[in-house]
């Protein structure tokens, strides 16, 4: 599902195998390593990605996918914990083949070629979340 290395106690840079969910494999690694807090930036391409837009008036995430070759240029997210278990806030920005962007944030996506991943973990911090009703969002609890 991904490769790795280690370049300090708390930081590692993944390569995802391809084909995998980006999501899918970044979960499985927070789970192996026992990150509940930290930063993850990376880059490389997708075939499929799935956002999310929430609509504030509903409260209610509208999910739309893309299914075509598209090159991330920015995966930007944090690592936290929610009910016991890594909670991956990320967004996702892609170019497609006419230069014009689509993303948001991410529920999924599918590599299609690379994906190259550096996370940072806090081994001395747990972020927790919980779902606010106000917004509809889960936010950080401290």
């Amino acid at each position: 599902m991904y490769k790795y290395c280690t370049c300090s106690e708390n930081r590692f840079v993944l390569s995802l195998d391809n084909h995998v969910g980006i999501v899918e494999a970044l979960t499985a690694f927070c789970k192996e390593k026992g990150i509940k807090a930290g930063l993850i930036t990376g880059l490389g391409a997708v075939s499929e990605a799935t956002f999310r837009f929430l609509d504030p008036a509903a409260k209610k995430y509208v999910d739309k996918t893309f299914s075509e070759q598209m090159e991330i240029t920015n995966l930007t997210g944090n690592i936290s914990v929610k009910d016991g278990a890594p909670y991956l806030h990320i967004h996702l920005t892609c170019g497609r083949r006419d230069y014009t962007c689509v993303g948001g944030h991410l529920l999924e996506a599918r590599i299609n070629g690379a994906c190259e991943l550096f996370v940072e973990s806090f081994p001395d911090a747990e972020i927790g979340r919980y779902f606010d009703e106000e917004t509809g969002l889960n936010l950080y609890k401290f």
